[in-house]
This record gives structure tokens, sequence and C-alpha cells, in this order.
């Protein structure tokens, strides 16, 4: 496997990480410290942190107040992309979304699938853009967010947000 172009220009970017859960607190929120944590050692800012229930007006109503606050360059949410009918990310975001990166829901189940093998299916993980803001919806346990950021995420996050900004 080769490694992409290493970027140019090491910018810090804005982060907002929203964790949907109707159980989690932040205090048992380890995929949302997780995500704080290695965003932060890369470099980027923590500009935001929330808890959301997984209700679909909720997810859309928040990511378009993080949209209107126009320092977040990245919305990572985590939780809710399953199957379950409480799951209502995916639902929420698919609608939202201006422009699909498909390709990050593809490598990310395949990435899955080798670690867990068919269950990798179920995963609705998406990624796109919304209002120039890079935004990526993962799975709620830790080690989907640990999978994501480190062979998907951190490696491509300067890249895509310097192709969103022209």
């Amino acid at each position: 496997m080769s490694l992409p172009h290493p970027d140019r220009q090491i910018i810090s970017l804005a982060c907002a990480i929203v964790t949907v859960s109707d159980t989690r607190t932040p205090e048992s929120d380890r995929s949302g410290q997780l995500l704080k944590q290695r965003l932060t050692e890369a470099g980027h800012q923590i500009i935001n942190y929330d808890i959301l229930k997984d209700e679909p007006h909720s997810i859309i109503t928040h990511v378009q107040q993080l949209k209107e606050e126009n320092r977040i360059n990245v919305i990572i949410l985590n939780g809710g992309t399953g199957i379950a009918p409480r799951d209502t990310t995916y639902d929420a975001l698919e609608g939202l979304l201006e422009k699909n990166l498909p390709g990050f829901g593809e490598l990310f189940r395949y990435l899955s699938y080798q670690e867990i093998g068919s269950r990798a299916m179920a995963s609705r993980a998406i990624a796109g853009i919304y209002n120039n803001i890079l935004i990526f919806s993962l799975p709620g346990s830790s080690n989907a967010v640990k999978l994501a950021l480190d062979k998907l995420i951190l490696p491509e996050l300067i890249h895509l947000t310097n192709q969103i900004r022209g």
C-alpha cells in the first residue's frame, strides 16, 4: 500500500466533535475523548464538543448551528450509524450533505471488514461536504473511531480541507 503524498503545508484546523448517543455522558464518552485527544495531538483545535440524543432534527439543527460559527473546518460525529431503529445519524446527514464522499464509507467498511468480518456491512459511516465544512460520521465504537482516524481521516484531513478551499 502506498502512502499519500505529504501535505505541503501543515495547518491547524478548527474541529467540532459531536457524539450522538442516548446514553453517553462526557465522562463515559470514550470515543469523543479519543477524537479530542487525537485531533489535538495532530495539531488541530477543538472548537466545539457536544453530546446529542439520536434524533434527526437535533442532529441537523446542531450541524446547521455549527455552520453559522464560520470558523469550523471539520465536524466529526460518532454514533448512530448502524441500522437499529434509534440509529439516525446517517439519515439526518444524507440529505444535508451537498457533496458526498462515497470513498470514505467504502474504505471504512473495507478496513472494518478486515478487523470485524461481515458485521462491517451494517455500518453506515458517511462523509461529505456541507457549506464548505468537511463532515465525517463514524460509528460510536472507540475501535471504529481509532480505525477511521488512523487510516483515513488524519492522513487526508488537511488535503481534503485544502481541496474544499480551492
